[in-house]
């Protein structure tokens, strides 16, 4: 049933609003751990809900758009001014994926703190960051401007400030310092762009900036996109502008961590896919794209080969894999738009997936460091729950991870340019080399005894849950901290099972990812969608039609 025109813009805001509103009530609830627990799950639910909701009406009936405040400008603009907030099929996928990942992971973080939660660990801050931390993201995928997506980053880098410093310690104080200088010079990279772009077209909503953008010289637009590349290319984690996050992300706790890896990039991609087709299209710099794209998954894969700790493994293969959708991005094809689409929604289950089993081996053997692993096949469960997302990401057919990568071969095959074929062998010499990695830690800290393992009689002597309060023991001498509490494993069955299902629906989800590319590649529907929706609300107030 569909819901009438009227409750369209309430679904809209939802997935912003709640989260919102929830981080409110969490912190007025601060002594109640109770009460933020049920508050924060019942506020992200409501906006997946919503946003299963936006996926199911996006899928039938296109773009839909939501005009706040609605001012009419006084006369001196053609349209009404506001905060417009656009749900078309690539946004609405994005923000199921999302929440999906993001309740999956604050179930695990309950369940873990739970367990080990203490008077010293900072639960009361951790679920209100977690919550604003949701809206940022939700409303960067709903901006339909610039200075409004702007906000939601920072508002996203902000709680993750919080997020990735919990508990103070050296390594993480020094990983947040790093962290937060480059977040600072993407966002001045960010506003200048925002600044530039006012400048040239006189507005920042994105469908009239479009339509404005068509009439500037071709200097000035690329320009303006190599200022905007630059500020996105930090955020995804793009080569050479990658190097912060392996030393940033593995110093969080194991969802943070999770969350991180799965979300914070994606955000970055996204922003590039929906200016890069919008703003400029006609593929002016996708020569660059495509280099950008190959040396990420390359110098990204050998980052992974020299790592002896998992977290840190999987943080270079993190950024190896965002060479994979900038390579869909530069083809600028609609089957080469759809694979990367698919392939977000691939990387964002599998790689939380890996983080958040990781954070049950650190639980196991109290480490991650392959020096020190050994054994865990005794654990037939976890074994398990590492290896099925493991093959995934190395593209073991028939695995999404394959379903991608062969889908993005196929669109540089079809491209036919010597950069593309060249990006084409890139992508299969990094898939193979994902899989040694990934078969790396399989040998070392599943299959080998620990004893054999070079410093496998050590281990953490305490679980952590937000605060690393052990110290190095003797494995031996260890508490019992071996034992994973359900509520952290049934959230990481979930996203496995998340995973599978992108594999076994692998047929009907390409089908809406070509319809979702599509409408990205189309600009039409979007900018029409938006103008009209815009001509409404100024009418509304008074303002033009």
């Amino acid at each position: 049933m569909i819901p009438q025109s009227s409750w369209i813009p309430v679904l809209i805001v939802l997935p912003t609003l709640v989260p919102l509103l929830g981080a409110a009530v969490t912190l007025l609830a601060a002594r109640s751990a109770r009460v933020q627990r049920v508050v924060t799950v019942t506020a992200i639910a409501i906006a997946l809900i919503a946003s299963c909701m936006m996926l199911y009406l996006t899928a039938g009936h296109g773009t839909y758009a939501v005009t706040i405040g609605g001012w009419d400008g006084r006369g001196l603009v053609n349209t009404p001014l506001g905060i417009t907030l656009v749900a078309d099929r690539l946004a609405a996928l994005m923000l199921v994926i999302s929440l999906t990942v993001l309740i999956c992971v604050v179930v695990y973080a309950i369940g873990q703190g739970i367990r080990d939660g203490t008077t010293e660990q900072p639960v009361s801050i951790f679920l209100p960051s977690y919550l604003i931390l949701t809206a940022g993201v939700c409303n960067s995928f709903l901006a339909g401007d610039l200075f409004n997506l702007y906000v939601s980053f920072e508002v996203l880098l902000a709680a993750s400030f919080v997020l990735l410093t919990l508990g103070a310690s050296a390594d993480r104080v020094r990983a947040g310092a790093s962290y937060i200088m480059v977040s600072m010079v993407s966002s001045l990279i960010f506003l200048a762009g925002i600044a530039f772009a006012y400048a040239t077209t006189g507005t920042l909503n994105l469908a009239e900036m479009a339509v404005r953008l068509d009439t500037v010289p071709d200097g000035t637009r690329n320009a303006l996109f190599a200022v905007l590349l630059v500020a996105f290319g930090i955020k995804a984690a793009v080569f050479p502008l990658s190097t912060w996050l392996p030393d940033s992300y593995p110093t969080a706790p194991a969802p943070v961590t999770a969350v991180f890896a799965g979300l914070l990039t994606k955000v970055g991609v996204y922003a590039l896919i929906r200016t890069h087709s919008l703003l400029f299209p006609g593929g002016t710099m996708d020569a660059l794209l495509m280099v950008a794209g190959l040396l990420t998954m390359l110098i990204g894969i050998f980052g992974a080969i020299a790592q002896s700790d998992v977290k840190r493994l999987l943080s270079f293969t993190l950024v190896s894999h965002i060479g994979y959708m900038v390579f869909g991005i530069a083809v600028g094809s609609e089957l080469s738009t759809s694979a990367a689409i698919y392939y977000v929604a691939h990387h964002i289950l599998v790689q939380t997936t890996l983080f958040l089993v990781v954070g049950l081996i650190e639980r196991q053997a109290g480490s991650s460091s392959l020096r020190r692993l050994g054994g865990l096949i005794a654990s037939p469960l976890l074994a398990g729950m590492f290896l099925i997302p493991a093959l995934n990401l190395g593209g073991i057919p028939p695995f999404s991870g394959f379903i991608g990568k062969v889908a993005l071969l196929e669109a540089g095959a079809q491209d036919g340019s010597v950069l593309a074929w060249i990006l084409v062998g890139g992508s299969v010499v990094t898939s193979l080399l994902t899989l040694y990695v990934m078969a790396r830690i399989w040998t070392k800290a599943f299959w080998r005894a620990r004893a054999d393992a070079p410093e496998g009689a050590m281990a953490s002597s305490t679980a952590s849950a937000l605060i690393e309060e052990g110290e190095d023991v003797l494995l031996s001498e260890r508490e019992d901290v071996g034992r994973m509490p359900v509520t952290m494993v049934v959230p990481t069955m979930a996203m496995v099972a998340a995973g599978l299902a992108l594999t076994v629906w692998g047929g009907p989800m390409f089908d809406f990812t070509d319809d979702a590319s599509s409408g990205v590649l189309d600009r039409s529907q979007y900018i029409s969608t938006v103008l009209q929706n815009s001509d409404a609300a100024g009418a509304s107030n008074g303002g033009p039609r």
